[in-house]
């Protein structure tokens, strides 16, 4: 329709040029100059429009070009703008895969790290994540909302902050630390957030100040032993048969408090020897094992003791993988461990002989979510109170009159340096232990 207007002013002009070309010549007076003028006057109008239209036309090839995809935009070979279009485009090209290249790069290096990565909006919709999250957390988040406690800390936040939280996936416990950065891209407020697991790390440096707490106080203890048992073993020999006392029962007070003094100067001796174990346990050597088979050897083991004590033992095995572990030491977890339920069950039917329920102790092997295998003891005891759970781990620490608080944490000591843990289960009746491998 423009096109159609421009050319209906320029027959306008054209005619109206015309009229007056003819009005001229008929008025005798009107000079030559002035005609060439006019007519001068009037090619350029009519060019002018000429080009007008010719640029019009133009710009609707290139737009027609640019809508069907058309890469030269129907510029000629010959054409000025032809040599800076390419080199335009060649710019654009370079520029465009050098940001697709940036962006898989980065993609790669998300997927390719363990650290868990999240980009939300403001409301808390996750628009980006790498796998790792879904490894860590268990499942992958469309909303922050989902992450419960942890959600609703990135989500209230208005500034960068870095915390440690807890988590819990099924039954697995971990530990967090959060890192949140709030940025605004292209005038919208984006919420990164870095998440990874200390859970070990904490559980390494709890270790690492065990044994150094346990070296400085064996050693200490030890020096203060040695010499006190060897000279009460030395009075007791040294004491002459002839002495005579005014009372006769202060010599055998005297005789008893020596010995006394000997036995337990040696008792300590050895709980001191023993928890050493602790802080010198040695690297674990390696091979490949299966389980079952191991579980089986140990039953065995107990089998006639648990007889004795009217206690069933169960085997449920769910799996028959291979794994990489210290027979030896994984042996010695597990004997401690059906040891203990032994024990409990044991105590607790005699303190207890109208309970109906038949003492039982049940040992599986399975995998959890996150395909670890593990072996799980657990029993229908009394199970562990509440405020004792969080210290059955620290070393000197028991509830048995006779314990010495070295059989849990040396336990676990032995499955940390397997590469996985030791952790204790609360159950609705009972205690249970699971023994996860890495």
């Amino acid at each position: 329709m423009r096109a159609n207007l421009l050319l209906t002013i320029n027959i306008i002009a054209l005619v109206s040029a015309s009229v007056l070309l003819s009005y001229l010549l008929q008025n005798s007076s009107f000079s030559a100059t002035s005609l060439l003028v006019i007519l001068v006057t009037a090619a350029l109008i009519a060019h002018i429009f000429t080009l007008f239209k010719r640029q019009q036309k133009q710009a609707e090839m290139v737009i027609r070009a640019l809508a069907n995809g058309d890469s030269t935009l129907g510029l000629g070979q010959q054409h000025p703008m032809r040599q800076q279009f390419e080199q335009v485009k060649t710019q654009m090209q370079t520029a465009r895969f050098n940001a697709e290249q940036q962006a898989q790069f980065l993609q790669a290096l998300l997927i390719h790290v363990d650290l868990a990565v999240m980009v939300c909006d403001d409301n808390g919709k996750v628009i980006e994540s790498n796998p790792a999250v879904s490894k860590l957390l268990g499942k992958s988040f469309q909303h922050l909302q989902e992450l419960g406690a942890v959600g609703e800390l990135i989500l209230n936040a208005s500034h960068n902050i870095r915390s440690t939280t807890y988590w819990q996936t099924g039954e697995q416990h971990d530990t967090l630390s959060i890192q949140l950065s709030i940025a605004e891209i292209q005038g919208k407020v984006r919420r990164v957030v870095s998440i990874q697991s200390i859970h070990d790390q904490l559980q390494l440096k709890e270790q690492q100040a065990y044994k150094r707490l346990t070296k400085v106080l064996t050693h200490e203890i030890a020096n203060s032993i040695t010499p006190l048992s060897s000279l009460a073993n030395t009075c007791t020999t040294l004491l002459p048969q002839e002495l005579c006392f005014i009372d006769s029962e202060d010599k055998q007070d005297l005789q008893l408090a020596l010995n006394t003094l000997a036995s337990r100067t040696a008792h300590l001796g050895d709980f001191i020897a023993r928890f050493r174990q602790v802080s010198s346990l040695p690297k674990p050597n390696l091979a490949p094992n299966n389980l079952a088979d191991l579980l089986a050897r140990i039953i065995t083991l107990h089998q006639q003791q648990a007889r004795e004590l009217q206690i069933n033992i169960e085997l449920t095995i769910q799996s028959q993988q291979l794994v990489m572990l210290d027979s030896t030491q994984i042996e010695q977890v597990l004997v401690n461990l059906i040891k203990n339920a032994l024990e409990v069950l044991s105590s607790n039917k005699k303190y207890n002989p109208q309970r109906p329920a038949q003492p039982n102790i049940k040992l599986s092997l399975a995998q959890n979510a996150s395909q670890q295998l593990y072996i799980e003891i657990s029993d229908n005891g009394p199970g562990i109170s509440e405020h004792v759970v969080d210290m059955i781990f620290v070393p000197f620490f028991t509830t048995k009159q006779q314990g010495s608080g070295i059989g849990l944490s040396l336990s676990r000591q032995i499955m940390l340096n397997h590469g996985g843990d030791l952790i204790y289960l609360q159950k609705p009746q009972g205690a249970c232990f699971r023994c996860v491998f890495g």
